[in-house]
């Protein structure tokens, strides 16, 4: 069985993070389901109330007795939704995007006051050394293959960069992994594990509509773009990201008229906000990652995660035992 230092650290079974998708994507009912079969589920706070922090930790709690993390993005943080979060004590808290002027060993400290391991996301060396320095328990090296927000540094390249310069705090590898081939990968790259999000939104407990997940399955990959476009349509701005997302109408629609979306904010947010309901998977801003392309069918989480586990196993095995041979 493949089992690293950080499966200790988060007292998991398999080196496999689900991330804290935004959108709600990461409901009680997902994170659960890669809590409980061993992995290490994450609930997406940004945007939730603390109230709704409180109720969405029950009902994880309601399905499974296995260590889950809450997970906020610092430059957006909510006060107490925070506070919210470190009184239910999870195993985990899971920091993200934090601006540069941002005391991030402030919400660290206090983590560890509340007992929780913290992760903190990476895109660069750089932020991966400033989160080792204020004391994150596990850094998360995100590479530009990722869906939704993410730097510009692809994974392969990443990783080890990542590994070599926080040692020997445990790296988990995000952005473009999605089967055991991945896994394997990551872990040979250094990583002691993976985070994934694509590969979870194409499951039974994702909340995406049916029409979202049949794009993802329908992506070659190739389909995707580096963008701000959804960021300025939401009204939101990212300190430091881009967001990759489906090539669909919507974006081409737009590319080009950033300034004509900054004038129109609320209207075009509006036209999303219907199209999402109506499952129109062309006329809305659609996240996912280059590893789409591995992505070919809709099972759930469970048999997500073990066949990734499976398939890891049988690379390292076979073809890295076959090697040494």
């Amino acid at each position: 069985m493949i089992r690293t230092p950080v499966c200790d650290l988060l007292q998991i079974k398999y080196p496999i993070a689900l991330g804290g998708l935004g959108g709600g994507f990461t409901q009680p009912a997902m994170v659960a389901a890669v809590s409980d079969v061993g992995g290490f589920g994450t609930l997406g706070c940004a945007g939730m109330s603390a109230s709704q922090v409180t109720a969405a930790s029950a009902e994880i709690r309601k399905i499974t007795d296995k260590p889950f993390a809450l997970n906020f993005l610092l430059f957006m943080i909510d006060e107490d939704a925070f506070a919210a979060a470190l009184a239910e004590k999870p195993v985990g808290i899971a920091l993200a995007w934090p601006r540069g002027d941002q005391d991030i060993k402030y919400y660290i400290a206090r983590a560890h006051g509340a007992g929780c391991k913290v992760t903190l996301m990476a895109g660069s060396v750089k932020e991966a050394v400033r989160g080792k320095d204020s004391g994150a328990d596990v850094i998360i090296a995100q590479g530009s293959e990722g869906g939704g927000h993410v730097s510009w540094m692809a994974s392969i390249v990443l990783t080890p960069m990542v590994v070599d310069a926080v040692a020997p705090v445990p790296v988990l590898a995000a952005g473009g992994f999605a089967d055991g081939r991945g896994l394997a990968a990551a872990i040979a790259l250094g990583a002691d594990g993976i985070l994934l999000g694509t590969r979870f939104l194409a499951s039974d407990e994702s909340r995406l509509h049916p029409n979202f997940k049949r794009a993802i399955l329908e992506s070659d990959g190739h389909d995707t773009v580096l963008t701000e476009i959804p960021d300025l349509a939401a009204g939101i701005v990212w300190p430091g990201a881009m967001s990759r997302a489906k090539r669909n109408i919507f974006i081409t629609n737009w590319m080009g008229r950033e300034s004509e979306i900054r004038q129109r904010q609320s209207e075009i947010e509006a036209a999303i906000g219907r199209a999402r309901a109506e499952g129109d998977a062309d006329n809305a801003p659609l996240s996912f990652g280059q590893d789409a392309g591995l992505i070919d069918d809709i099972i759930p989480v469970k048999d997500i995660v073990l066949r990734i586990v499976r398939e890891a196993e049988d690379i390292m095995h076979t073809k890295f035992r076959s090697l040494e041979d």
